[in-house]
């Protein structure tokens, strides 16, 4: 199925030069901004974001820790699996790079020598950026601009087609959302005995965060209120 290299003029080879073209006029500085940026930058952005995610929900605490917890723990592991049903797909495909195809085209970072269709990396941050959203909508929404700004990085470096960025887009949201209901029934029970443990709990909420406050310690004593005192007396 090599034929998906198109050949001639059609939108997804017009929108390859069109977006490639900018590296063409652009400082070598810039592109090599780009170069990082589209290699490492964002996911290692994107792993920033997951690690902040946590931090703000821990901190929080609340009857929903675990389970937010739990769908930040599913969002690494979305990504890995689509990752993997990923490898089929570019086996059955076989679409080679467009710079083979289209040898006029600026390439940024060489020793691509894999098949095209779909973009890893749009796969990765995609299925990062939609568990994000799954866990909590802020941070999901930062995590969605990334792996858009990462799309348009492949094809700016000239590594990938617009319709491999998509492709890899489309894959990364069906196995988080597909797999979700259950990877959040294996994995909240697992986080909620982390949350009880005496050592580790402090992974899943900070001491004194909402929804930590009722544990009772035991051997501690509990000033009574002011209008509990009076009644006493």
């Amino acid at each position: 199925m090599a034929g998906l290299a198109g050949t001639g003029s059609n939108p997804d080879v017009d929108l390859l030069y069109d977006i490639n073209g900018l590296a063409k006029d652009a400082p070598q500085w810039f592109d090599r901004g780009m170069e990082f940026v589209g290699e490492w930058g964002l996911l290692a952005a994107m792993v920033l974001l997951v690690v902040w995610c946590w931090w703000s929900v821990r901190r929080r605490g609340g009857e929903d820790a675990a389970s937010s917890v739990a769908a930040l723990v599913w969002a690494p592991l979305a990504a890995a699996v689509a990752v993997l049903v990923n490898v089929p797909i570019r086996g059955f495909v076989e679409r080679p790079r467009p710079f083979v195809a289209h040898e006029d085209l600026d390439v940024l970072i060489g020793g691509k020598t894999d098949y095209s269709f779909v973009s890893d990396h749009a796969t990765l941050t995609m299925a990062m950026g939609v568990g994000l959203f799954v866990a909590n909508r802020k941070f999901g929404l930062v995590g969605i601009g990334i792996a858009l700004l990462e799309g348009f990085c492949r094809v700016y470096m000239g590594v990938h087609y617009p319709t491999d960025v998509i492709g890899g887009f489309a894959l990364g949201t069906a196995v988080v959302l597909l797999l979700s209901p259950l990877a959040m029934a294996l994995l909240t029970p697992v986080v909620q005995a982390v949350e009880r443990s005496e050592r580790v709990g402090w992974v899943i909420r900070a001491r004194g965060s909402a929804g930590g406050q009722g544990r009772v310690i035991p051997g501690a004593q509990v000033e009574a209120e002011p209008e509990e005192r009076d009644l006493a007396a």
